[in-house]
């Protein structure tokens, strides 16, 4: 990897030249016949399972393969949050390793991801989500997590466009923030993975959908594509929303539904809001992008569906919790709103671990909480991979818990609809 002040030069040099002579950032090869893994799927989680494979354990004849375009799936159609806020043991200590990888993450790829740490703020609206928000506070700090208590008068002074008067519809009266959480640059996560795992050997296959995934005697042999059979002694399914889809192929049910979740984002203004601020109680998680768009994340459909698109009585529930705590709202406009697959377990936390046929891994069942796990994710899968059982940091991860009722709820955080 060159050094960033090249990489100053090459900028004002293309700069200059009207970018008509832009190198490509990463290698976009036609499949061979084998490798010795191959990755389903090109978003975060897939690329940084085959950049930590290839940096970490040394192997680097992976296959990326994705259907569409790097990116284009759920890691381009989220609201970027990055957090570690969990209160059980498993989700925050998992959580949290991927917290500090995404601290150093823009250094080690030598890209910026521009990860800002502008702190989460959960809001509070009565006693009992008090109690909650000091029990999970207290959980933070036991296993080395920063959180912080604000009470009414420090929320409003941190963010004075938030309506904290005694008669808002949701009146606050506190909240927990982690102040190193904030949100992170999705595209530029995908592409900062993408050419630190090209840089390494690993071949990024666009364009080219997995049909089916061949299996024999209990054991995987590699996958179907639109561009022929590619052999591997081990797979990883890295799906996000279309996870049961392609498990399917291997004959794997999963404890897993696909509903849709929605966002969206207003006409830019000048800066107004500085950190993130959620609200349980509304289910609505609000931010600032760096082009000055408010963006609002919202609530699922509550229906099964694989459409990326807005609908429109979800977003006018999302609309009303957010114009009910910033009441500014109202007068901007919607640019554009979108809806992204989200793969629900039974618990609400994922799942990352082995399936039962050899050779075949699976990093899916999200819910709410993808896009933060990227590093996180991709660093466990890939030991997963490489080494053929479970990091201690996802071995609570595993499909197998289902079986033996060691399910992860960790309530009003990322359950699946069904057990709000």
């Amino acid at each position: 990897m060159k050094p960033a002040r090249y990489s100053i030069f090459s900028l004002l040099r293309n700069a200059f030249g009207y970018h008509r002579h832009w190198s490509r950032a990463w290698r976009s090869p036609e499949p061979e016949d084998r490798y010795d893994a191959v990755i389903i799927g090109g978003g975060g989680h897939g690329l940084a399972t085959a950049y930590y494979l290839a940096s970490l354990h040394g192997i680097t004849r992976v296959a990326v393969v994705e259907k569409g375009w790097l990116g284009g799936g759920n890691t381009g159609r989220n609201t970027t949050i990055v957090r570690s806020n969990y209160l059980l043991d498993a989700n925050a200590h998992f959580y949290e390793h991927s917290l500090k990888l995404w601290e150093g993450l823009s250094s080690e790829l030598n890209y910026n991801v521009m990860f800002s740490q502008r702190a989460v703020l959960n809001l509070t609206h009565n006693d009992a989500q008090v109690d909650a928000a000091h029990r999970r506070g207290n959980a933070m700090r036991l296993n080395g997590i920063d959180a912080r208590w604000l009470s009414k008068d420090e929320v409003q002074a941190m963010v004075p466009l938030l309506d904290c008067s005694p008669c808002a519809r949701f009146p606050v009266n506190g909240g927990l923030m982690q102040p190193r959480g904030g949100t992170a640059r999705h595209d530029a996560v995908a592409w900062g993975f993408a050419r630190a795992a090209s840089a390494h050997g690993v071949d990024i296959i666009q364009n080219c959908e997995v049909v089916g995934i061949r299996t024999q005697s209990g054991s995987v042999l590699g996958v179907e594509t639109t561009k022929g059979f590619i052999a591997a002694p081990k797979v990883g399914i890295a799906v996000a929303g279309h996870t049961s889809q392609v498990a399917a192929m291997a004959g794997i049910r999963l404890p897993i539904e696909s509903h849709v979740l929605q966002a969206m984002v207003t006409e830019p203004v000048k800066p107004v809001l500085d950190t993130v601020v959620t609200s349980g109680a509304t289910h609505v998680y609000i931010s600032q992008t760096d082009k000055g768009e408010i963006l609002i994340g919202g609530d699922l459909d509550f229906y099964n569906s694989y459409a990326r698109r807005g609908n429109l009585p979800a977003l006018e529930q999302v609309v009303q919790g957010a114009i009910t705590h910033f009441p500014f709202l109202g007068r901007l406009r919607m640019m554009r709103t979108w809806g992204g697959v989200m793969d629900m377990t039974m618990d609400g936390s994922p799942i990352i671990g082995k399936l039962p046929i050899e050779g075949l891994y699976l990093n899916g069942g999200w819910c709410y909480g993808g896009f933060k796990a990227t590093p996180g994710s991709g660093w466990c899968f890939a030991w997963t991979i490489a080494n053929d059982e479970p990091h201690p940091l996802n071995a609570p991860f595993t499909l197998e818990r289902f079986h033996r009722g060691t399910v992860l709820d960790e309530k009003g955080v990322g359950a699946s609809p069904w057990l709000h």
